[in-house]
């Protein structure tokens, strides 16, 4: 053996399970009780290796600590061609021990992934993971101890929350598009879809709707204000 083996501290489990002990006694004082929100995809695009949408039925409460004391980080809020941006980040620190015992042991992940979500009491705000840093403190006495997880605001795009808390799932029913969650009617006020989201198409009687009679009221509004005419195609006074 080449290290002294009276003073080698990087094969000492007791002392790796010292520090391990002093990290989570660290988060619990002065962490903060989160909810995480693992991602389950619905359906894979296996060209783009892509998911197409998601859902979130379950949450967790894990204690996690805050390392962005200072301010969010990222590109903060900016004014792109799409509008204004908000891009905040922040830092959480979880303990290995304490992810196993509130997460894996319950539903078999064994990392925190990227695309799953925490959801911050501070300010009732949900944020998206975006890397996973497991080597956050360095092999302190020979061992890793806790994820860094990189997060930042998180940008809805129709998923579905069914977390069973009532905080978070209600936050993205105002903003949801998805047919269930809605009565689609036709014009004349006959409903395609019932309270369940079950499409009723089959039940309207398709022959009724006159196509036909749509178009001429679009081409007779049209006439009146654009010549559509080979002579003039620009629609700009004089004919050429």
């Amino acid at each position: 053996m080449a290290t002294n083996y009276f003073f080698n501290n990087t094969n000492s489990a007791a002392e790796q399970k010292l520090i391990e002990d002093l990290v989570i006694e660290s988060i619990k004082v002065y962490g903060i009780d989160m909810y995480y929100l693992p991602r389950t995809i619905l359906n894979r695009n296996e060209v783009f290796r892509e998911q197409d949408s998601a859902s979130y039925n379950a949450s967790y409460q894990v204690e996690m600590y805050l390392k962005s004391f200072d301010k969010w980080g990222g590109d903060g809020k900016f004014l792109s061609k799409f509008g204004l941006e908000i891009r905040d980040e922040v830092i959480f620190t979880v303990a290995f021990r304490t992810f196993n015992n509130e997460v894996t042991q319950l539903n078999g992940q064994t990392r925190p992934n990227e695309g799953d979500l925490i959801w911050l009491p501070l300010n009732k705000k949900v944020f998206q993971i975006k890397f996973v840093d497991h080597e956050a403190i360095f092999y302190q006495m020979g061992s890793l101890q806790m994820y860094d997880l990189t997060c930042e605001l998180f940008e809805y795009s129709n998923e579905t929350f069914n977390t069973g808390i009532a905080e978070i799932d209600d936050k993205y029913v105002t903003y949801s598009t998805d047919m269930g969650d809605y009565s689609l009617m036709t014009e004349d006020g006959y409903e395609l879809t019932d309270t369940d989201g079950n499409v009723l198409v089959q039940n309207y009687d398709l022959d009724t709707i006159d196509g036909q009679s749509q178009i001429n009221v679009f081409t007779n509004e049209a006439d009146d204000f654009v010549d559509f005419s080979e002579g003039n195609p620009f629609s700009e006074a004089g004919v050429y």
